[in-house]
C-alpha cells in the first residue's frame, strides 16, 4: 500500500471530479453486492415451485444462510482492511460474490442453493467494510453523511435492477438463468474498480487539502501497524466500547438493526406476495416492485444523507430526529399498502413510505464512522454489520417466512379468521389450528394444491397463502417504529458525543 501526497508538503490531493468517480464505482459495486443478494426475494417464487420449498427454506436462503459468513468474515476481512490494499480487497471480493450467484442457477437442491447461498455471503463480505472506510478517507466529517448515502444508494438501485431484470429472466427463461445473467457482470466491474480507484491515505479527509496538479504527487510508503492478536482483540475492543457503551451510538446500533430486521423480513416475500394474492406474472412483479423501491426507496436514501448533513450544522442532533421521524411516519403507511385489495392501489402508496424509511441509512452509518479513529473505521462497519446482518439479515426473512408458514397452517384449518390482531392472536393460543390439524405444507407443497386437486382445494391453497403472506409482511413492518422509538433515544447526549469525539 502506498500513499499519494503532494511533493513539498504532507496534503495529498484528489480532485472533486476524481472522488466523485471512485464514489461511482463504489456506488456501482454496492449496486451489484444488493442485486445478487436481494434477486432470490423475487424469484423466489418460482424457486419455491420448482424446488417444493417452504417459506421458512426461502427465508433461510435468504437471510441466515447468506448473513451467517457473511458476518462472522466480515470481522477478519475488515482487520484486514485496516492495514492492506482495500481496493484490492473490494475487488476480490467481487469476483467472488458473483462466481457464486451465477453458480446458484446450476442448484437442483435446496442444499445445493444453501451452499452457494454461502458462498454469495463470503465474497460480500469484503464489500461495505473497507467501502466505508474509503469514502471517509476521501469525504471530511461534514460531507460524509451525503456521500455514505450516495453509496447506500446502492441498495434500492440494487434491489430495483435484480428485481426488474431477476423478474423478466426468470418469466421469460427461468430462475436459473436469472441467476447466471445478473451474476457475470460483476466479474468486469471488478477489474474496473481495481485499475481506476487509488488507495488514499489513512485520514487523508482529516487533513485540509489544497490544489496541486497530478505530475507533483509523489508516492510515500505508509507505515503499518505491526500484527498480533493481542493487539487485534484490543482494537476490537476499542470499538466495541464505542459501539455498544456509547448510549447515542448504541441505540443508533439498535435502530439500524431493528429497522434492518422489519426491511430484510418483510422485503425477501413482498414480490411472492404480489403473485400469490393478485396473480401477476413475475415480470410484471419485478418491474412493479423494483420501480417502486428504485423511486421511493433511492429517495430516502439519499435525502436522509443530505438532510442530515444539513440540519447537523445546526445540531447533530438531527443525525438521530431525521431516522427516528421517517421510520415512525412510514410504518403506519405501509400498513394501509398491504390492506389494499387490488394491487394498483398498493404500488400507489407504497411510492410515499420509503422516502420516509429509507432515510435512516446514511446518518446511522456516519455517526459510526465519525465516532472512530481513521484506522479503525472498516472494523467498526465490520462490527455494526455483524451485529445488524446476524440479527436484522440472518433473522428476518426467517422470521416472517416461519410466521407465513405459521399463519398458513392456521388459516387453512380456520378459514374464517380475519383479522392480522386476531388471527396473531389465534395462531399462538391454546387450541389453535397452527399447530394441528390438516398439513397446509403437506396438502399445498409449494403452497399450491398438485395437479388434479379439486377446484375447491386449489382455491383454498392460494386463498391461505396469500392471507398469511399478507399478514406475515404487515407484523413484520411494525419493527419500523419501534426502530424509530430507539433513534429518538439517540439523540438524548449526541452533541456531548460529538463534541468528545472532535476533541479526541
Amino acid at each position: 500500500m502506498a500513499d499519494a501526497r503532494a511533493s513539498g508538503g504532507e496534503r495529498p490531493l484528489y480532485s472533486n471530479g476524481y472522488k466523485a468517480t471512485v464514489l461511482g464505482l463504489l456506488l456501482a459495486t454496492y449496486t451489484f453486492n444488493f442485486i445478487d443478494r436481494t434477486i432470490i426475494a423475487t424469484i423466489g417464487q418460482a424457486i419455491k415451485v420448482d424446488l417444493k420449498l417452504t417459506d421458512t427454506q426461502l427465508g433461510l436462503l435468504g437471510g441466515l444462510y447468506f448473513a451467517l459468513l457473511y458476518t462472522l468474515l466480515g470481522i477478519p476481512i475488515a482487520r484486514l482492511a485496516e492495514r492492506w490494499n482495500r481496493v484490492t480487497i473490494i475487488s476480490l471480493s467481487l469476483v467472488v460474490w458473483s462466481g457464486f450467484t451465477a453458480l446458484c442457477g446450476a442448484a437442483t437442491s435446496f442444499a445445493q442453493l444453501a451452499l452457494f447461498r454461502f458462498g454469495v455471503g463470503v465474497g460480500e463480505a469484503g464489500c461495505s467494510p473497507p467501502s466505508h472506510s474509503l469514502i471517509s478517507d476521501y469525504y471530511e466529517p461534514k460531507k460524509r453523511a451525503s456521500a455514505l448515502s450516495i453509496y447506500s444508494f446502492g441498495i434500492p438501485l440494487g434491489t430495483m435492477f435484480g428485481a426488474v431484470a431477476g423478474g423478466w429472466l426468470a418469466q421469460e427463461f427461468s430462475w436459473r438463468v436469472a441467476f447466471v445473467i445478473v451474476g457475470l457482470p460483476g466479474v468486469i466491474l471488478a477489474l474496473i474498480v481495481k485499475l481506476v480507484v487509488k488507495e488514499p491515505p489513512r485520514g487523508h479527509s482529516e487533513i485540509v487539502e489544497r490544489p496541486i496538479e497530478p505530475e507533483n504527487l509523489v508516492v510515500e510508503p505508509a507505515p503499518k501497524p505491526a500484527f498480533s492478536m493481542a493487539t487485534e482483540f484490543k482494537e476490537l475492543w476499542a470499538v466495541f466500547k464505542i459501539l455498544f457503551f456509547k448510549w447515542p451510538v448504541l441505540h443508533m446500533v439498535l435502530g439500524v438493526t431493528i429497522a434492518s430486521f422489519g426491511s430484510y423480513g418483510s422485503g425477501a416475500f413482498v414480490p411472492s406476495y404480489f403473485v400469490r394474492a393478485f396473480g401477476l406474472g413475475l415480470a410484471q412483479v419485478g418491474l412493479i416492485t423494483g420501480l417502486i423501491g428504485g423511486f421511493s426507496a433511492g429517495v430516502g436514501t439519499l435525502v436522509g444523507g443530505f438532510l442530515s448533513d444539513w440540519a447537523g450544522k445546526r445540531s447533530v442532533k438531527w443525525y438521530a430526529w431525521v431516522p427516528a421521524i421517517g421510520l415512525i411516519i412510514c410504518t403506519p403507511i405501509y400498513i394501509l399498502a398491504y390492506l389494499q385489495s387490488d394491487w394498483q392501489a398498493t404500488a400507489m402508496i407504497l411510492l410515499i413510505p420509503g422516502i420516509f424509511h429509507y432515510v435512516y441509512l446514511a446518518p446511522t452509518f456516519a455517526v459510526v464512522q465519525n465516532s472512530v479513529e481513521p484506522r479503525r473505521r472498516a472494523t467498526a462497519t465490520a462490527l455494526l454489520f455483524f451485529f445488524l446482518n446476524l440479527i436484522a439479515l440472518g433473522g428476518g426473512p426467517v422470521f416472517t417466512g416461519w410466521l407465513i408458514d405459521h399463519l398458513a397452517q392456521y388459516h387453512f384449518n380456520t378459514p374464517d379468521a380475519a383479522g392480522v390482531v386476531h388471527s396473531l392472536l389465534g395462531s399462538f393460543g391454546p387450541g389453535s389450528g397452527a399447530e394441528g390439524g390438516q398439513s397446509f405444507a403437506a396438502t399445498c407443497p409449494g403452497g399450491i394444491a398438485p395437479k388434479g386437486s379439486a377446484p375447491e382445494l386449489a382455491a383454498q391453497c392460494r386463498s391461505t397463502l396469500a392471507l398469511s403472506s399478507q399478514q406475515g409482511i404487515i407484523i413484520s413492518l411494525c419493527f419500523y417504529a419501534w426502530a424509530g422509538v430507539h433513534y429518538a433515544l439517540a439523540a438524548i447526549g449526541m452533541v456531548k458525543h460529538m463534541k468528545s469525539r472532535e476533541a479526541a
